[in-house]
């Protein structure tokens, strides 16, 4: 598989989403913003969100739904860049709208029954309009938060707790039939599937300790990032370790790791195009943006522009 380098110069890109135009709307943590890069490597600064805008979907509006990890602390390791622990001005995570055309940018969730958002990572809308999120949580030298799913509407009216415990949830994703919720872990580079029996109510845990159905661990030092799902159900996860690269896992737990060579902290994908076999691929630690010709159609998403 090869890829090419559509964009450089972005600081630590995730949540990619395919535009009609032929662009890609991008996230910068860093940077705190939401920009868009065209065909030719342009790069065009959208929306000023501060903190860590992280994941980013298109909602039933049109606008653009970020979760915002309220911001992090960065580290320069041999060209690399990597996300560290909870910074000095650190207020808070969010759940931010932004209107394309207007530019307006409103924060619609900073809290779930009295207690703050702390990280919020990623989302997926599901056909009903609402969407699911992950917080992977904050940390520091001595602690770590536990990690949250919930479930909110994108009026701002309603947000709910749907998982509680998990250890640094990230990647969320839906089936072909919306019926389960895809979650990748990053620090146990597990997969898990989770049965929704409405919107925002999931199946209840097999055991306490347990978040779902495991679908796989990764063996050795793997970190799992944000997904996106296949036309045919296998499920693509950005991560790595030693080498970085889009891992797709079938259903029975079977994987295959996709490498881009160079690489170490790939975090996130996207489909779009004619046939949505164009992949988008976000690579943090160096800043640029891969394309590739992937070799099945991703999975259309309940919401586009």
């Amino acid at each position: 598989m090869h890829f090419d380098i559509v964009a450089t110069g972005l600081s630590f890109p995730e949540g990619p989403i395919y535009m009609s135009d032929g662009s890609v709307l991008v996230v910068e943590i860093r940077r705190g913003t939401l920009s868009r890069v065209g065909s030719n490597g342009t790069i065009e600064v959208v929306a000023d969100l501060g903190g860590g805008p992280n994941g980013a979907a298109v909602g039933p509006d049109g606008a653009i739904y970020v979760c915002n990890n309220g911001g992090m602390m960065w580290h320069d390791a041999q060209g690399i860049t990597i996300p560290g622990h909870t910074p000095p001005d650190y207020r808070g995570g969010s759940i931010q709208r932004v209107d394309l055309r207007s530019g307006k940018i409103t924060t619609l969730y900073t809290e779930c029954d009295g207690r703050q958002l702390r990280g919020p990572n990623d989302i997926v809308f599901d056909r009903y309009g609402g969407f699911w999120f992950s917080d992977l949580g904050k940390s520091d030298e001595w602690t770590c938060d536990r990690g949250m799913l919930y479930y909110a509407l994108p009026d701002g009216s309603r947000i709910k707790r749907a998982r509680m415990g998990m250890i640094s949830p990230n990647g969320v994703g839906l089936s072909p039939d919306q019926s389960v919720l895809y979650v990748a872990e990053t620090y146990t580079g597990r997969l898990w599937a989770m049965d929704i029996l409405q919107p925002g109510l999931l199946a209840p845990q097999p055991v306490p300790w347990q978040t779902g159905r495991l679908i796989a661990t990764l063996p050795g030092y793997n970190l799992l990032d944000s997904l996106k799902v296949e036309e045919s159900g296998s499920i693509c996860v950005a991560g790595g370790g030693s080498a970085g690269g889009i891992f797709v896992f079938g259903a029975d737990g079977s994987h295959v790791q996709h490498p881009i060579p160079g690489e170490i902290v790939i975090t996130n994908i996207c489909f779009g195009g004619s046939d949505r076999c164009d992949a988008w691929i976000t690579a943090s630690g160096t800043g640029r943006l891969y394309k590739t010709r992937w070799p099945r159609p991703g999975l259309p998403l309940n919401y586009s522009v």
